[in-house]
């Protein structure tokens, strides 16, 4: 399972950085950061640890303009 951050959409309510550690508040920015993860095409993707599912599968639902997507093993989108 991987999760999918489009950091140009965030609009920096940081609801994800509440719901899941793996994100970051950068308060210059006024973004979120999705740490340990590779820019992908302008997206930050990341494997998603299976004891961090739950909380991952939350940010992205936290998320108000959807700018996080998750993924399963097969690549197909489980949220938003």
């Amino acid at each position: 399972m991987h999760i999918e951050y489009d950091r140009d959409t965030c609009i920096g309510m940081f609801q994800c950085v509440a719901e899941w550690d793996a994100f970051e508040r950068d308060e210059d920015a006024g973004k979120a950061v999705l740490t340990d993860s590779e820019e992908e095409d302008g997206v930050f993707v990341r494997e998603i640890p299976e004891d961090a599912e739950f909380d991952a599968k939350f940010a992205a639902r936290a998320c108000p303009v959807e700018a996080i997507a998750v993924y399963d093993d097969d690549g197909e989108q489980l949220i938003p």
